[in-house]
């Protein structure tokens, strides 16, 4: 019975420590995502970097990557940036999988 126990202990610490590395990527890819947009929209400075954290805000309103998809998408329309939902769906993928292996590779 013990052996069960300590298997189950073993495959919760797992489930929360890969949760965590998953957090860290997703706001990882939020904050490359942000700095990407304030570049495409002229962005500079401290601006830039209010416009960065605004980014990693608004993937709290809900679950899942649609929060952060209007967000970009709306700022990026009233900014004048021509840029397709394909386009944009597709940076968010590249710039999760750049988060996930850098994050997933610290160890």
């Amino acid at each position: 019975m013990q052996a069960f126990d300590d298997r189950k202990k073993a495959n919760e610490t797992k489930f929360v420590r890969d949760a965590a590395k998953e957090f860290k990527a997703e706001a990882r890819r939020n904050k490359m995502l942000g700095a990407w947009a304030a570049e495409l929209m002229n962005i500079e400075g401290d601006a830039a970097e209010k416009y960065v954290l605004s980014v990693i805000a608004s993937d709290m309103e809900e679950a899942g990557d649609e929060d952060v998809f209007r967000k970009l998408r709306g700022d990026l329309d009233a900014a004048g940036v021509e840029l397709s939902d394909a386009a944009l769906r597709d940076k968010m993928a590249t710039c999760l999988a750049e988060a996930r292996e850098s994050i997933y590779g610290e160890g």
